[in-house]
């Protein structure tokens, strides 16, 4: 197998992980087809639509257009089906997607994995693809008894130097909020994780590789609209899963981001990505190497072909689009989803 041309490594023993894990990944046998999502096949469930912040959100100044999508008709299918691209958010919610109760019965109150995972769409931080790396990615969890929770974070980025920041503030609301509601969505507290996209993949793991830190105020002494038992809660994800990952890495792709050095404590963490991707997969493999240093649990798929932004819809001949199956394995064996 030979790989395309890519950014000079540091050092063989990154290339190498590449290669093991292209070669344990692409070896792997075809999952299930009759589980992975389809666009226009897709279970039909309803879902609840929660507001995310009490008044607006932290930092907030500026008055946007109403949110839109912004999808041209000339812009090109993915999958075979079109995207939403929604733009101009200022009000991020939560669109949470339960586990049909006929599939997967109720366990007393709680559903039968008691696991919830919140989905950060990717996007450039300009717009949000919203069903391709959203609704579907939440549709296919729940049809895997797994509660799925669509974030809908703000975009377009509000600080040019910090363009994840207001994304990020989101992400960790939205892991407290989740929290803050589990006995009313019938979930462990000690079951959350989270799950990013591209660019929501830099969301996602932020979010989870500095969730120790507090990304916006708990209290605003001017207004006091941020004052909020939830925001006492953990912000700490019990694992994370970053597919196609962007934006992790030194401006040189020589390293991963000093500020993203996991630690002994980090959540386990499931990556997917492309070698062929224009989004460097370096993001996945520095995350990978630095994982490994610290003895943290992490589980990484990286394929010869794929390129970006394929969300959960196969294309034949494509493995890569295939990962689900892989991903709902690793949620079985890690003990997050039944078996």
């Amino acid at each position: 197998m030979s790989f395309p041309s890519l950014v000079s490594l540091p050092s063989l023993f990154v290339f190498a992980l590449a290669l093991q894990f292209s070669l344990v990944s692409l070896a792997q046998s075809p999952p299930n087809r009759d589980s992975q999502p389809h666009p226009e096949g897709q279970p039909k469930l309803e879902s609840q639509t929660v507001q995310l912040w009490k008044g607006k959100p932290p930092g907030e100044t500026v008055e946007l257009p109403p949110e839109a999508d912004t999808t041209k008709p000339d812009q090109p299918p993915t999958g075979g089906s079109p995207v939403i691209r929604i733009g101009n958010v200022s009000k991020p919610t939560l669109e949470i997607f339960r586990p049909d109760p006929a599939k997967f019965p109720m366990k007393g109150n709680l559903t039968s994995s008691q696991t919830a995972v919140i989905i950060c769409p990717g996007g450039g931080h300009r717009i949000l693809a919203y069903d391709l790396e959203g609704t579907e990615v939440a549709r296919w969890l729940a049809s895997q008894g797994i509660t799925g929770v669509v974030l809908k974070y703000r975009v377009p980025a509000r600080d040019p130097e910090n363009k994840a920041h207001a994304a990020v503030q989101d992400a960790q609301r939205a892991i407290r909020w989740v929290r803050s509601e589990s006995e009313s969505l019938g979930i462990s507290p000690d079951r959350i994780g989270i799950m990013g996209f591209s660019a929501g993949g830099e969301v996602a793991a932020r979010a989870t590789l500095l969730c120790d830190q507090d990304h916006y105020p708990k209290a605003d002494i001017s207004t006091d609209a941020y004052t909020d038992p939830i925001d006492q809660l953990s912000a700490k994800p019990n694992f994370a899963a970053l597919i196609y990952p962007a934006y992790l890495t030194s401006k040189d792709q020589s390293k991963l981001l000093e500020e993203l050095k996991p630690t002994e404590t980090t959540p386990t963490m499931f990556l997917v990505h492309a070698w062929n991707d224009g989004v460097t997969p370096l993001s996945s493999l520095y995350l990978a190497a630095e994982l490994k240093k610290v003895k943290v649990p992490c589980e990484l798929h990286m394929y010869s072909s794929g390129g970006h932004g394929y969300g959960l819809r196969h294309v034949d001949g494509v493995p890569i689009t295939d990962w689900p199956g892989p991903f709902g394995q690793w949620l079985k064996v890690s003990g997050w989803m039944e078996k």
